[in-house]
């Protein structure tokens, strides 16, 4: 007797409109995730941050984010996405409201890093709702390319939605903007979601989930220190507390019978290769993009607006990958098709390094279009990759897989290649002697500090600071290019390229 095969159920009208509330939130998330970036010269000139504090203020977002999602993820899976979703939505919004009224800069930090624990409490639902609600694999692909692209879209729109609102408001409104977003969410979310949990989940483990913070802020603050700051006691604690925490988590994965990540995932060259992807792809792009802002504004001269529209190349191009992604996948298979993407996204950081150091804005413009294209292309199948590799009751734990590695890629992109440029900044500025100290510790600081306290009085002074913080600015870009062409290779041998079906049953 011949058995019939089982057909997934398509999905209808309604769930394809339920989309839009996933879409809504991680692009909601994305966007503030680089919204701050061109509101640094502004915070700075009323805020007078340090260096150390500007980084922190753009990474420690990402760094609370990247700590909690596993956990956040297989709460997920217990209590109800939906749930979730709709309160992490409610804290987002009252961390917003917060921020945007910052007295200082440490109140700012704090706020930053409360917006981190709440957007941790909405992103793994995202991807997890978008996993039950779509179970047609073509169709699920479909959907995950558009969830994809809000998240590369919202990092790349970020910069010109600040753009746009720094030219009317203060500073603080580029939080304040969430509070309508996560209004529409709430509304969106109660009326059109359904509820989906996983029936067998136990209990969270919660030495397991301390050990996951611990295994990602110390390290991560590690690196970041390591590379801004030189080798130290900071450097050598923060790494050993996350190399230790991070090797008891795993050993205490594997002997329990519901784990919060599944290791033996990892065990598979196909699904550690996604991961790998995915992290690597959103290091370079947003890991570059969070000083390019700065760089138009005070290289460039550009006010924040313009220089937001600078960027929107990246942001059309992010855009245009759910067209193309069939096609790719279907005509080179998925490992092909990721390192295909990677790999362009690698000639356009390369392209954006030597195009800094060029008085015209056309080639810029063309590098960033080819990098929103290659890295939303590797971003969108690598995604998709690691969410179908889960069986429906962990999607939620499977989805908090691939939103670390996304937010893992946004912290350490920040931690390790803006920690770079400014190293590189520094050692390549020449401060005049005669210079006062002030002047000069201004300088020595940074671009937007040099910026802010020299204005129009030296143009002498202030070209030089340019020019050092252009030489660091496309240095990092071809770090990041050579990056992705490492990540291309391993793509390319890791992750099979014959159909995305064989890559799904052979993870099950």
């Amino acid at each position: 007797m011949t058995s019939i095969p089982h057909v997934p159920p398509q999905a209808g009208r309604r769930e394809w409109i339920a989309l839009i509330v996933p879409i809504l939130a991680v692009t909601l998330l994305a966007i503030d995730g680089t919204v701050l970036y061109m509101a640094v010269p502004a915070l700075t000139a009323d805020l007078a941050p340090t260096a150390t504090q500007i980084l922190w203020i753009g990474d420690i977002y990402s760094f609370v984010l990247a700590g909690l999602l596993v956990t956040m993820g297989n709460l997920a899976d217990r209590i109800g996405r939906k749930r979730l979703l709709i309160i992490g939505s409610l804290a987002f919004g009252v961390a917003s409201v917060i921020a945007a009224f910052a007295p200082s800069a440490e109140v700012l930090i704090a706020s930053r890093a409360l917006l981190g624990i709440a957007g941790a409490t909405v992103m793994p639902s995202t991807l997890s709702i978008i996993r039950n609600l779509f179970h047609d694999p073509i169709q699920r692909t479909r959907a995950i390319a558009i969830w994809s692209a809000g998240a590369m879209a919202g990092g790349a729109i970020g910069p010109l939605v600040g753009g746009a609102l720094l030219e009317f408001f203060w500073w603080g409104s580029v939080f304040l903007i969430n509070v309508p977003v996560i209004v529409l969410i709430l509304v969106l979310g109660l009326w059109l979601l359904p509820e989906s949990r996983n029936p067998n989940a136990g209990k969270i483990d919660l030495l397991s989930a301390l050990l996951s913070v611990l295994a990602i802020v110390p390290l991560v603050y590690a690196i970041k220190q390591a590379v801004g700051s030189g080798l130290g006691w900071p450097v050598l604690a923060g790494a050993l507390i996350g190399l230790g925490s991070a090797w008891l988590f795993v050993r205490r994965q594997r002997g329990l019978k519901t784990p919060m990540v599944d290791i033996s995932l990892f065990r598979i060259p196909a699904f550690s290769g996604a991961v790998a992807a995915n992290t690597l792809s959103i290091f370079a792009f947003l890991g570059v993009l969070f000083f390019f802002s700065q760089y138009l504004q005070l290289v460039r001269g550009y006010s924040p607006f313009w220089a937001g529209m600078a960027e929107m190349p990246a942001t059309i191009a992010s855009l245009a990958v759910v067209a193309v992604v069939g096609l790719a996948l279907s005509k080179l298979g998925r490992g092909r098709a990721i390192a295909a993407g990677l790999f362009v996204g690698a000639l356009g950081l390369a392209a954006l390094g030597v195009t800094e150091g060029l008085p015209h804005y056309l080639g810029i413009g063309l590098s960033l279009a080819v990098i929103g294209l290659g890295t939303g292309l590797a971003m969108t199948l690598s995604t998709d990759a690691v969410v179908a590799a889960a069986p429906p009751e962990r999607a939620g734990a499977a989805a908090s897989i691939s939103e670390t590695a996304y937010e893992l890629g946004i912290a350490l992109g920040i931690a390790v290649l803006g920690s770079l440029q400014t190293a590189l900044y520094r050692a390549r500025l020449e401060i005049p002697e005669g210079t006062s100290p002030e002047t000069a510790a201004a300088m020595q600081d940074s671009l937007a500090s040099a910026a802010g306290r020299l204005g129009d009085s030296n143009e002498a002074l202030l070209a030089m600071a340019q020019h050092a913080f252009t030489y660091g600015m496309q240095v990092a870009s071809f770090i990041a290019a050579a990056l992705l062409v490492m990540a291309a290779v391993l793509a390319a041998r890791l992750i099979p390229s014959d159909t995305t079906k064989e890559d799904t049953h052979a993870i099950h």
